[in-house]
């Protein structure tokens, strides 16, 4: 056994207090309940709750991962921008679907997102870089900067418990609406 290993396994794992949580009074769309969440994430003092790891595919087809801040999540998707010139940016255009993954450890929560990603409006994109400092955008080549939006099909709401009976909801696309199931957990 490495010494890593030895390490490791005695490490703690689901700290934290997870505020309740009833899944009888689910709301129609994810949208709405991942605007209740990240609030109770960041009310619980978790620092950053918007950003999140985001998953792309690579042209030789492995996954490839970054941690980013989501900008907006509405009807639309889930927002993120960056430039077309980035590693993203290419794999995006290659290959224009990602998954998002939130971990918020103070209240053992995590959501996850996934869908074709397709590029905003231009003036949506112009808004996004206008928000930015002053010497962030100096740093953009004209042209180059993109917001991105992931069209969710799949979102996944998982509650984690100290006694491993985790709380899974996942949401899928069904038309222009929603269906939801309550989950057992796969581990």
């Amino acid at each position: 056994m490495s010494a890593l290993r030895e390490w490791l396994r005695p490490q703690a794992s689901l700290t934290g207090t997870p505020p309740a949580f009833d899944t009888d009074r689910l709301p129609a769309s994810p949208v709405t309940l991942f605007e209740e969440w990240i609030h109770q994430a960041a009310a619980a003092g978790v620092a950053e709750p918007h950003a999140a790891t985001l998953a792309t595919v690579a042209a030789d087809g492995i996954p490839d991962a970054r941690t980013l801040i989501v900008k907006d999540v509405d009807d639309r998707g889930w927002a993120f921008a960056s430039t077309r010139s980035s590693a993203k940016g290419g794999q995006l255009a290659a290959q224009p679907a990602a998954a998002l993954a939130f971990w918020w450890q103070p209240v053992m929560r995590a959501v996850r997102v996934r869908g074709p990603v397709c590029e905003a409006s231009a003036d949506d994109t112009a808004a996004d870089l206008a928000a930015r400092s002053e010497a962030a955008r100096r740093d953009v080549a004209e042209g180059d900067w993109a917001l991105w939006r992931i069209e969710a099909t799949r979102v996944e709401f998982w509650q984690g418990s100290l006694d491993r009976r985790h709380t899974r909801v996942v949401y899928e696309r069904a038309g222009a609406s929603w269906r939801h199931a309550l989950l057992g957990d796969a581990g």
